[in-house]
């Protein structure tokens, strides 16, 4: 049952029981207060809340039911698995502030980048969103938190130099490719000459690929539409490289490996 009073401060509280929950809301006005009033009656009903649910039962949860729908799956999941370590993940998902993730921000915004933060940001969000849907809260605390300003993008392209550099960590003469560095190498070429992501690159097959005509067609982008890319004559030379065929991927190596490889090269 709704009940709204008028405070002396002229604002006016929404409270609700109902099935033996109590909610209550201050407002400007007695028409947002009404409105919160029925919105909430309809949502709560006897099997409203999973009693006992941790923050980290829906991270869980969200990580093996929701995350495989979405692209850069691996990603996500490796971020939920760091944040079920986190201390927030063992409190009551009914018993979550904002202040919580407040703080959180402040001191992860000391360790990682701005935009990472923001990242997460996001994510947690969608975690307690789903976690609605679920009915095991009613509440999303990310929700009015401000989010860091943004540092501005990077505008500088690697030098020849470096390049070079890279390519001699790699062990690569631009000629053959007869180690997986190798084909890191090209692969790092190709991807200065086409401006491709790494998940692009990685998910190229040989069919999409049309080097009499000088382009590929990439199905699948993040932003989730399909496009061709015209291909330079140095990245159908490096295409050539790795022997060309009708089946198979482009680069059939594991793209995890071959990062960390990449990474060893430009820090050496």
């Amino acid at each position: 049952m709704a009940t709204i009073r008028r405070l002396k401060n002229k604002k006016y509280v929404a409270e609700v029981r109902k099935y033996g929950h109590y909610k209550s809301k201050t407002f400007t006005t007695k028409v947002e207060a009404n409105r919160w009033a029925v919105e909430t009656e309809q949502f709560l009903s006897p099997e409203q809340y999973i009693q006992g649910k941790l923050l980290g039962d829906a991270f869980a949860r969200y990580r093996d039911e929701i995350s495989p729908t979405m692209k850069g799956y691996k990603n996500e999941r490796n971020r939920l698995n760091v944040y079920i370590k986190e201390p927030f993940a063992k409190l009551p998902l009914l018993e979550i502030k904002q202040l919580v993730f407040a703080q959180w921000v402040i001191e992860s915004a000391k360790r990682i980048k701005t935009s990472s933060v923001n990242r997460d940001l996001a994510l947690l969000s969608s975690v307690f969103e789903q976690a609605k849907r679920w009915r095991w809260t009613d509440n999303n605390p990310i929700r009015g938190i401000k989010r860091l300003k943004n540092p501005p993008p990077r505008d500088r392209r690697i030098s020849p130099k470096e390049i070079k550099q890279v390519l001699k960590a790699l062990f690569f003469d631009g000629d053959v490719v007869s180690e997986l560095r190798h084909q890191v190498a090209v692969a790092f070429l190709f991807a200065l000459e086409t401006a491709m992501r790494q998940g692009e690159i990685w998910g190229l097959e040989w069919k999409r690929v049309f080097l009499n005509k000088q382009y590929l067609t990439l199905e699948e982008t993040k932003s989730g539409t399909k496009r061709d890319v015209p291909l330079s004559k140095e990245a159908v030379r490096l295409l050539k490289l790795l022997k060309p065929n009708q089946m198979g991927k482009v680069f059939n190596s594991n793209q995890g490996s071959c990062a960390t490889i990449f990474r060893r090269a430009v820090k050496h």
